[in-house]
């Protein structure tokens, strides 16, 4: 069973998200939060799996409300999800860095949600190629400077597999272009994820452009 918080200070939208969900034979909504102090207790009191966390809240934001969850060693298992109207703005540059696992935009359609939590339970980033690639042009551009990293204790594979997970390849996809089986190439990658400290897929994206490793093209 998949469980889920959900933290939004509109009722509306956690009473209809919480329907939706509900509705699953696989997902509990096991609580909901008006503030990201409230999310943030709840989280710790509840341990969901998955947090659904509107960015622009009272008492305490999203961005704060995620950081607070991405940091707590108790919380190491929750993975945030940051749902926003406007798609690709500011505010979910600044989640991911906190370490959102990815993000949704509030009008998704009810199926896209619903797997949407299904993949972010998992672990892996709620993040397409295509929204990859437009978060690397639009937010990592703006970094002037690669800043210091542990791309040192990353092995050759490890920083190719990062590399190609920065560019917006799946496992699969990672398998077929270095010519692996797709568990060896998510081995690969859960290591580098390890070394670098990383929660999970979309923090290994920000990373691998932070650190240098990829730079964005036509820079």
């Amino acid at each position: 069973m998949i469980r889920v918080l959900l933290a939004d200070d509109q009722s509306l939208i956690r009473a209809g998200f919480r329907a939706l969900l509900s509705a699953e034979e696989d997902i509990e909504v096991v609580a909901e939060a008006a503030d990201g102090a409230k999310a943030v207790a709840l989280a710790l009191e509840h341990q969901p799996d998955v947090a659904l966390v509107d960015v622009q809240m009272p008492v305490m934001d999203g961005i704060e409300a995620t950081r607070r969850i991405a940091s707590d060693q108790r919380l190491s298992d929750v993975h945030v999800v940051i749902l926003t109207n406007y798609g690709l703005d500011e505010y979910v540059f600044h989640a991911l860095r906190a370490g959102a696992g990815g993000f949704m935009v509030k009008d998704t359609e009810p199926a896209d949600l619903i797997q949407g939590v299904r993949v972010a339970a998992r672990g892996d980033a709620l993040l397409s190629p295509t929204i990859t690639r437009r978060l690397i042009s639009e937010y990592v551009a703006r970094r002037p400077e690669p800043h210091p990293s542990g791309l040192e204790s990353l092995t050759n594979r490890e920083r190719e597999v990062t590399a190609l997970v920065a560019r917006g390849l799946s496992n699969n996809e990672i398998a077929a272009h270095m010519v692996i089986s797709p568990t060896t190439a998510k081995t690969h990658v859960s290591r580098a994820m390890t070394k670098l400290h990383a929660r999970d897929r979309a923090q290994l994206v920000v990373l691998a452009y932070e650190t240098g490793l990829v730079t964005p093209r036509g820079r």
